[in-house]
């Protein structure tokens, strides 16, 4: 299905546009192959966007956009393996809720959920502890249409060998079609939300994420003030679970946590010489809350206030030095910066390009408001980032390229081979792309 006026694609930061562009609505592997065949005799570029939640052109398309509207919705359950199948569109929230329907949960996540499944485990979109925290490494199987329209089938029986190569495939590698996540019963957390101060976080880290299943932290620059969240498994009885209440949560989450910072962070804007005393009396304001539900609503947060983002995954036993390092050269440099610094941890995993490919990692996310200019501060920021081996999160800006990747990842020219068989066209390149895999 293919809508012959010009079409605009944006991503939701609004850093990148591309625009002339075809839009075709495949439903299927044989759709999208019979394009992508038809692509690669006429020399034109193909490029599955979804919901555009990469803050870099990763997803940019050149000529023929595939939008996911057609490949949505769950394919398969099989209780017995535990395994859910789901076409490639779908979006995380919406797989989330069908989880919960049928008594299933994803055994981690992120906390934004507006992405679709392709693009979030193309991109090696992760959560923070857990035996698994990447969404990849949930991904037991795949479908995928490569560059000369062959349709690949991935799991423990055909072609295992390149299972772990293509589940954070970058859009590199073809369009993914459907995808086959491990799941387990549905499980209740319990969210331990409480302010901490800088010495007692840093100081007591590593017990702290020892004591919990998943801690996630925020930093608020220029003060020393965290607030940390720990959410702890309750298991898979949820006759006791005590969501918090709808008021507190519009109160919490909508108005302070969206509304309020949204318009706090813009006027900062305009008078950044008021951001650090901003910063503490807001950090002041936040007092503990302790709430349980069924996990994915305890893993995600609605985020409405529009930002850029730049987040880096450093060896875990660097994570506490980095952070520091970061602290004292944004104190140093005059720059006011009005959103928190995230601070998560995640265990090893094995894709070939996920982030936290074999080494425990300590990720570090660094914010700024959409209309403030953000290049100065993550350009301070990176290079203490590299310092420490840091690799970038695919989706989130940075600028590392292939030369400086290949030494970050020991499979990755392996992943560069694959990507020279597969696609040997470059039917899926775009600038990004070749940038950061070379062309």
């Amino acid at each position: 299905m293919s809508d012959p006026r010009p079409h605009t694609w944006r991503n939701w930061s609004g850093l990148e546009t591309a625009s002339g562009l075809e839009a075709v609505r495949p439903a299927d592997a044989e759709e999208v192959a019979a394009l992508v065949r038809t692509a690669a005799e006429t020399g034109r570029s193909v490029k599955a966007a979804g919901t555009g939640h990469s803050f870099t052109a990763i997803a940019a398309p050149r000529d023929l956009h595939l939008l996911p509207d057609r490949m949505r919705g769950i394919v398969a359950v099989d209780r017995e393996a535990m395994t859910v199948t789901v076409r490639a569109g779908t979006q995380l929230k919406v797989l989330n809720a069908e989880l919960e329907r049928l008594g299933l949960s994803l055994h981690n996540m992120g906390d934004i959920a507006e992405q679709t499944l392709a693009g979030a485990v193309s991109t090696g979109t992760h959560g923070t502890g857990g035996r698994a925290a990447g969404l990849a490494a949930q991904v037991v199987g795949l479908e995928l249409v490569t560059g000369t329209g062959e349709v690949l089938h991935l799991d423990a029986h055909e072609n295992p060998d390149l299972l772990d190569l293509v589940r954070v495939g970058l859009g590199a590698l073809g369009v993914i079609v459907t995808l086959t996540f491990a799941v387990e019963p549905l499980f209740a957390l319990r969210a331990e939300e409480r302010p901490m101060s800088w010495d007692a976080a840093l100081g007591g880290f590593d017990e702290l994420v020892a004591a919990h299943d998943h801690v996630d932290m925020y930093w608020f620059p220029h003060t020393t003030r965290l607030l940390a969240k720990c959410n702890t498994r309750l298991g898979t009885d949820l006759s006791s679970i005590a969501p918090l209440p709808a008021w507190r949560r519009r109160l919490d989450d909508d108005l302070l946590s969206n509304t309020a910072f949204g318009a706090l962070t813009a006027a900062l804007n305009r008078v950044p010489q008021a951001t650090g005393p901003a910063n503490r009396v807001a950090a002041r304001l936040l007092g503990p809350r302790t709430y349980s539900d069924v996990a994915h609503r305890v893993f995600i947060t609605e985020r409405r206030v529009v930002f850029r983002e730049m987040e880096y995954a450093v060896p875990r036993e660097a994570g506490l030095t980095a952070l520091a390092e970061c602290r004292t050269a944004l104190e140093r440099s005059g720059l006011r910066v009005s959103f928190p610094v995230e601070i998560r941890v995640a265990p090893a995993d094995t894709p070939a390009l996920s982030t936290a490919s074999g080494r425990d990692s300590f990720y570090l996310a660094f914010h700024t408001h959409r209309d403030a200019d953000h290049t100065a501060y993550f350009a301070l920021m990176e290079p203490i980032l590299r310092a420490h081996g840091g690799r970038p999160h695919w989706g989130k800006l940075h600028t590392q390229d292939a030369a400086d990747l290949a030494a970050l990842y020991p499979r990755f020219a392996a992943f560069v081979a694959l990507r020279e068989r597969l696609d040997p066209q470059r039917v899926f390149a775009n600038a990004y792309l070749d940038r950061v895999l070379g062309a």
